[in-house]
């Protein structure tokens, strides 16, 4: 997703997604971060800090493009595992704070970014070589996704029906190029769109609604009952 109008299109999930994700970060209780979210070992307070820590991450990208001068998302895995950790443990009310000015603060540097710097490449924190238009992407994925993780009652039928599209594009090139799962012939009801993932064995069919294929195929909790459906390993 790196053309000048996905790159729109993506800034305006951004846009809309932050704005849901800060509604609801101020609607929770201080009790209620310390609750479990479906992500393996994380609170509510794990997912904001990463949320922070990502919105930092991306600053730091768009850095990089606008002057040059390498940047880095993290310096090691470790060290952004550590960031979530200690950010976690945050006082609620700077916790809330850092999500809220991290935000703003990667909004206001992607918006100074001039049209050359957009077209600069930077690393993703998976060792990609991408131009920086593919930044608001990477920020409406964390943004919308972790959204709904947050369990504050966002689902992935209340996201937008475009982005969801753009996600299920995403996370089926980035498996059938992992090549580690099942192939995968998917299908929304009424067979109206259709993708295929490269893997093992014969293609296993799903039809499901649009919403219903995103959370499965990001590893989310999600209400499809097909009948011997696979086991997929991680997206990201």
């Amino acid at each position: 997703m790196t053309s000048e109008h996905h790159r729109r299109l993506a800034s305006s999930w951004v846009s809309s997604g932050t704005v849901n994700l800060l509604s609801a970060v101020h609607e929770l209780s201080d009790s209620e971060l310390d609750d479990a979210t479906a992500l393996p070992g994380w609170t509510r307070r794990h997912l904001l800090a990463h949320l922070a820590s990502n919105a930092e991450a991306l600053q730091r990208l768009a850095s990089w493009a606008a002057t040059g001068v390498e940047s880095r998302m993290y310096a090691s895995s470790e060290q952004r595992n550590k960031d979530i950790e200690s950010g976690s443990q945050r006082p609620a009310a700077s916790l809330r704070e850092w999500v809220r000015s991290s935000a703003h603060g990667l909004a206001a540097d992607l918006d100074s970014l001039g049209q050359e710097a957009w077209q600069a490449e930077v690393v993703t924190a998976q060792g990609r070589t991408v131009p920086a238009t593919e930044i608001p992407w990477m920020r409406a994925r964390e943004v919308l996704v972790h959204g709904v993780d947050l369990g504050a009652g966002l689902t992935f039928a209340d996201l937008p029906q475009d982005f969801l599209v753009a996600l299920l594009d995403d996370v089926t090139a980035k498996r059938s190029k992992a090549g580690t799962g099942p192939a995968l012939i998917l299908r929304t009801d009424g067979a109206t769109l259709q993708w295929t993932v490269s893997g093992s064995g014969q293609p296993v069919e799903v039809t499901a609604p649009l919403p219903e294929l995103a959370a499965w195929l990001s590893g989310r909790p999600h209400s499809i009952k097909a009948t011997g459906l696979p086991q997929l390993p991680p997206w990201l």
